[in-house]
Formats: structure tokens, sequence, C-alpha cells
């Protein structure tokens, strides 16, 4: 039941909103009590549903009126517990701000709002000539805001680059309730790069309300093959092999064995189970030379002992190739009740290592452990299978986690390539980055949120992550 000192807050939502926006009974929020990062979780006091920026306007000031801490939230499918609301108070949930307000194919942008899901912007685009580019594997679910928060990547991110190399400018709603906008259709605004400042900082600086987002021309063709290796090992060294041969693929893919066998139960498409690890590689851009890099792609894979290669013939074909990676994290459902992905970024020439150390640290604790990533940018997501009702396989999975990233950090990589910080990684914050960049960091936040009541406790250990620990104290020692 909501606190008695909240309900004038939640009146005045109402007020705002309407009374259908605003949810206030236990039963109702039980549905934001965490993100697709399920080991943490808790309630906010209060959700509320804007329907514009000025909505939004209204909620932070009201927010900050009472000394409540407030966070937004799109879909809900980031995976680092970003959308996690550590101490309650209100989470503003963006997903009926989703229209796509303007598309100019000229200038080649388009403005949304942040409730736009990812897909639909791809649809609108149909025939057009041109696309958005970023396609996280959760395209057909995760919103453009909540790409914009975690800087999301996506099996293209290879050739196209991540979501800041697409976003042109941003409307946000400040801590203080103040509306600003950064950047805008133009390309290559003057002064400092505060939309790229706002693009990553996962809710923790302002409430993005619009964004102004680059439109990519489609290209003249693909080419589109599937590699089939005996071993990770081989899988790996051909994408070192393709990247060295100086091509640039639009995406650079692998699964492993573990997950090839949900994906084929899932989808049918004729994968051979016995296979160690699959490569899904696309090349595209302008017709000429497609066929020449696809032959010397396939002359590579060989050179590297593939079993196999096959070539998408159709684009029914490519299209369930992609249908298939994309809809692989869903069909691990068939391989355990519970699952935690992890989101490392090592050196591609670090892959058979990491891959390796993978396999002996889920053997260590005990953790079933399957792979499927953007390898062609080193951007690994080893899954990890539980039961969350399993208190002790909880802890297994964070002691295992840990360790995966670590090997990461030693490997001269990264914790993240685009799921974020969030509240999962915090304490790696100081193995990346000295005190002096982290206090840096926390000038630069609270310049933009003086008070600390928007997304608190997230991304930075300044920031309030003993909070977290008083929540949930057994979480560290897991780790």
């Amino acid at each position: 039941m909501i606190a008695t000192r909240l309900l004038p807050l939640a009146d005045e939502l109402r007020a705002v909103v309407g009374t259908d926006g605003v949810l206030t009974a236990h039963s109702d929020l039980l549905v934001y009590e965490c993100d697709g990062f399920v080991i943490e979780k808790n309630c906010p006091d209060i959700a509320v549903f804007p329907r514009t920026t000025e909505h939004v306007q209204a909620i932070v000031r009201l927010a900050n009126e009472y000394d409540v801490p407030f966070l937004p939230r799109g879909a809900g499918t980031s995976l680092a517990g970003g959308c996690l609301p550590v101490g309650g108070g209100v989470m503003i949930v963006l997903v009926r701000m989703k229209q796509i307000l303007e598309i100019n194919l000229r200038d080649r942008y388009a403005v949304v709002e942040p409730g736009v899901v990812n897909v639909w912007l791809t649809q609108a685009l149909k025939g057009t000539g041109y696309h958005y580019a970023p396609d996280p594997s959760s395209q057909g679910a995760c919103t453009i805001g909540g790409n914009v928060a975690t800087n999301s990547g996506g099996p293209h991110t290879l050739k196209y680059g991540v979501t800041v190399n697409h976003v042109l400018g941003v409307e946000a709603v400040m801590a203080d309730g103040s509306i600003v906008e950064f950047g805008g259709p133009a390309e290559d605004p003057a002064g400092l790069d505060l939309t790229g400042l706002l693009v990553g900082s996962e809710g923790t600086l302002a409430v993005v309300t619009k964004a102004w987002v680059r439109l990519t021309r489609d290209p003249q063709g693909w080419r589109t093959m599937l590699g089939i290796f005996e071993s990770v090992a081989d899988a790996t060294n051909a994408i070192s092999a393709i990247i060295g041969a100086g091509i640039v693929p639009a995406a650079l893919e692998m699964m492993d064995q573990g997950i090839l066998v949900a994906v084929e139960a899932a989808f049918h498409f004729g994968f051979p189970l016995d296979a160690q690890a699959i490569l899904l590689i696309e090349v595209d851009g302008l017709e000429a030379g497609l066929d020449r890099q696809r032959d010397r792609i396939i002359a590579l894979c060989k050179e590297n002992h593939a079993r196999e290669v096959r070539l998408a013939a159709s684009a029914a074909e490519r299209q369930l190739l992609w249908k298939c990676r994309k809809q692989a994290f869903g069909a691990v459902g068939r391989l355990s009740p519970s699952y935690c992905t992890q989101d490392g970024v090592v050196p591609r020439t670090k892959l058979p290592h990491i891959l390796a150390r993978i396999t002996e640290i889920g053997q260590k604790h005990g953790i079933r452990i399957v792979n499927v990533f953007h390898a062609g940018d080193g951007n690994i997501h080893p899954i990890l299978l539980f039961d969350e009702r399993d208190r002790e396989q909880i802890a297994r999975v964070l002691a295992a986690s840990g360790e995966i990233l670590d090997e990461c950090i030693a490997c001269g990589g990264s914790v993240t390539g685009e799921h974020g910080i969030g509240v999962e990684k915090i304490e790696f914050m100081h193995k990346l980055f000295t005190p002096a960049d982290l206090d840096v960091m926390g000038r630069v936040r609270t310049a933009f949120n003086p008070h600390g009541r928007l997304s608190p406790a997230k991304m930075l250990p300044t920031a309030g992550a003993c909070g977290l620990e008083q929540k949930h104290p057994g979480r560290r020692a897991a780790l």
C-alpha cells in the first residue's frame, strides 16, 4: 500500500495525467519491480504514465516538491537494472509517448518520442529508401528512449555504429523540471557535445522526451552467409581473419552450440545440432563488389576449417536467419526458467581466450553458460542459466558473472558494450576508472542533477551504491 505521506502526491499526479495514468496498488506496481535483470527487484511507490513533455515536466516538479526520488522507464528490456527503483519513489513510464512526430527524408532525420518501439520506425520507413540503423536484438520490444539511455548497439554496430552515432539531438526535462533542447536536426552543431553526453547516461542526467535521429540510406544489396564450425576456436579465428583482410561486414554474429539447440527447436531453420559454433555474416552496400566480398569471406571461413558456408538465397531466407539471431534470447526459455545476460567487451583477438575462460568459470561455479554475441566488435553476451527461486543458484550466478567481467577488464576490455552499468555493475566502476575519473563524472552528474533525486543509486559508485547494499546486504558478498 502507498505510504500515507505520498497520497497527496498521487492525487496531484492524477490531476496532471488523469486517473488512468497513475498506479499505486502494489499488485499493479509488481510489473515495474525490475527490468530484464531479474536478480534485483523493488517496487516504485507510484508509477505514472505521461503523454506529453509538459506532463513529464509537471511530474518532475511535483516529485521535487515532495522530495521523492524519480526515474524514467521505457519498455523495461534493459539488462543491468537501469530501471530498478532502488529507493522506491515515482517511476515515470514513457510508453504512452509513442508518436513518430516527423520523418524528413530530404534532410535525413526523424523526430520521435521516447516510447516509440525501435522496430516501429523501421516499419514506418519501409519503401522510402532509408532506415534507422541501430537495431538491438530486442528491436521488436525496446524503445528508442531506452536505446538513447543505454547507448544501445545491435548486430549492425560493427559497420554502422551505436545509438550515439545516430542521435542528432534530444529534448529533455532536467532534474529541476526545466525543458531543454540539446542539438537538433542540423549536423555537427557548435559548442560542447551535450547530446553525446546525454546518450548513454542511463537516465541519471535528464529525462529524454524527444529525439532527432539520423536516417541512413538503404544499401543496394546484401549478401548474408552462415558459417558452420566444428569448434569455437575455429569460428573466432575466422572472425579475426575476416577483419584482418580489411573487410568490414555490416554484421558478424556468433552463436555457440548451446544456444543453437534452443534456436533450432524454436524456429526449425535446419541448423546442424552437432556444430560447436555458427557465424552469421552479412555484407552490404553497392552491388558492385558484394560478390567479391562474399567469395573472400567464404574462402577465409574455409581456411579456418568451416565445415560449410551457406548463402541466404532469397530475402525470405535472410529474414529467417535474422529472426533466429534476434529472437535467440527468447528461445533461452527452452533451456532454463531464468537467465542472466552479461555484456562484456574484449579485443577481437581475445575472443578465443574469453570464451574458454567463460567455459571454465561456468564449470567452476556449476552454472551452465551459452553464448550468442556481436563477435565482430568483441561484445560478448554470455547467458548464465539458473532458477531465480533458488538463492544459492543466484549467488553462484553473481560470482560467475563477476569473474567473467573481471576477465574482460584483464583482457583490456570493458564490462559493458550496450547494456549499461545500472545497478548491476556499479562495483566495477572502481576497476575501470581512477578516483579522479569518477570524481569528474560525479561532478558532471551533480551539475545536471544537484539534489540526486533523478535515478539515484545508478551507474556511479558515489551516487548511493551503499543504499543498494543496505537493501540487498548479501549481494556484494556474492561478488
